[in-house]
């Protein structure tokens, strides 16, 4: 049960850290909002953002859960900080960039929706809007 309420609770954490992001990209502080990104893949994933950022999306969830020991949780905060990466690189004007983080971000929700055994209506939600971002960027 520690586990699980960890995981949670890291979850929790990581949609605050987003909320943040947001926040501050509504303010055009692109730069804080990278800087908040860059120190929560070290703090979250204990890695590198350049090590995420440089994975291809055709084998992502093949790479992280086989090779490096990840879990459905891992890349399910994975998601959330491609999807804050997306969010800021649609503030910079990279559209291109931004709907390459978008489809990361989707793969690894639509991933773990799909091997999960419960439904979470607020995975859905996410797939959702990054589904309408995509769209929308194009």
């Amino acid at each position: 049960m520690y586990q699980r309420d960890y995981v949670l609770r890291m979850i929790e954490m990581i949609g605050e850290l987003i909320a943040q992001i947001l926040g501050l990209l509504k303010k055009r502080n692109t730069k804080k909002a990278t800087q908040i990104l860059e120190n929560a893949y070290r703090d979250f994933l204990k890695e590198d953002a350049s090590f995420f950022r440089s994975l291809p999306k055709e084998n992502l969830t093949n790479s992280l859960l086989q090779e490096h020991n990840y879990t459905d949780e891992h890349l399910q905060v994975l998601a959330e900080l491609f999807y804050a990466e997306a969010e800021i690189q649609s503030a910079k004007e990279q559209k291109t960039l931004a709907n390459e983080y978008y489809e990361k971000s989707l793969i690894l929700f639509s991933f773990v929706v799909e091997n999960s055994t419960n439904f979470s209506i607020r995975l859905e939600q996410r797939i959702n809007l990054l589904e309408k971002n995509m769209n929308h960027s194009l």
